[in-house]
């Protein structure tokens, strides 16, 4: 069967409860926890599966791994926009199962072993890359508030740059801090000024394009 083509170009937050700027992208194993937790999501501004425009639509996901996310037996539940349509709905399941191809959604599926019934609910998404700041909340599941980081001697802000030029999930972030990262749905956490990732990301049926 043909994949279908697909594109999802917009704003993307990674908010974990590793340190900055995240070990797990560079040595691939958490830090301090032994495990790993906590969400990720895009705002849609240009997207569609075939013929299905996806313009506009929030998705998040919040996780959970008992050790480095490699190593596998993960746990996933999924957020989709209340205001999706039902094609809009099975076109993002179809790309965020890993379904639909591009390598770090199947990946990502093949890590994880536990993904709980998805949720078509109001998200809030806040996002300022530029500025480092963003704020997700998917009521009654999920809140998360990232803002810069700090120079402890002096308080002002700190701007670290991490690129990636072989990254599947994105090649540049601007690392900022969770200062909320709290899961209340079936997937459960509570963290403060842990990581946080900010991008632009430009996914394919292919893979990552930026």
């Amino acid at each position: 069967m043909a994949t279908i083509k697909w594109r999802m170009k917009g704003q993307y937050i990674k908010n974990c409860n590793c340190i900055a700027t995240c070990p797990c992208d560079t040595v691939g194993v958490p830090y301090p926890h032994k495990g790993c937790e906590g969400m990720g999501g895009m705002h849609i501004v240009e997207g569609h599966f075939g013929k299905t425009k996806l313009n506009g639509l929030n998705w998040i996901r919040t996780m959970w791994w008992p050790g480095p996310v490699h190593e596998g037996n993960g746990r996933l539940q999924l957020f989709i926009d209340q205001k999706a349509t039902q094609a809009q709905r099975d076109a993002l399941l179809q790309i965020l199962s890993g379904k639909g191809g591009n390598p770090w959604f199947e990946i990502l599926a093949s890590v994880v072993t536990k993904v709980y019934e998805p949720q078509f609910v109001p998200i809030t998404f806040e996002f300022d890359k530029r500025k480092r700041k963003a704020r997700v909340v998917v009521s009654g599941f999920l809140e998360t508030v990232s803002a810069p980081l700090t120079i402890p001697a002096t308080g002002a802000e700190q701007r670290v740059i991490l690129r990636m030029p072989n990254g599947m999930e994105y090649k540049e972030m601007e690392v900022a801090q969770a200062v909320v990262l709290r899961g209340t749905g079936a997937i459960k956490f509570d963290h403060q000024n842990t990581h946080s990732t900010l991008a632009v990301v430009e996914h394919t049926h292919r893979g990552l394009r930026a």
